[in-house]
């Protein structure tokens, strides 16, 4: 299985809330889209840079993409 990491970047002096904001609409997207076998997850990368990602599977790539537009992916090995 290939998996995806899909993360979105928070930058700025309130990047923590605003990320702790979109990681409960992306966890709302996710039931409602019936993939709750994908779990999010927040990191604090500094105090002004915080991040939401998703780890996917390829197969689901291109749904997440078009519809969430993430700023960034990675491979997970």
């Amino acid at each position: 299985m290939k998996l995806i990491k899909l993360i979105w970047d928070f930058k700025g002096p309130v990047s923590k809330k605003t990320a702790l904001h979109f990681n409960s609409h992306l966890r709302e997207f996710l039931s409602i889209e019936k993939k709750t076998e994908y779990k999010t997850c927040l990191e604090e990368i500094s105090e002004y840079h915080s991040i939401v990602f998703v780890i996917v599977d390829f197969k689901d790539l291109d749904f997440f993409k078009h519809r969430l537009k993430p700023n960034r992916g990675q491979k997970v090995s």
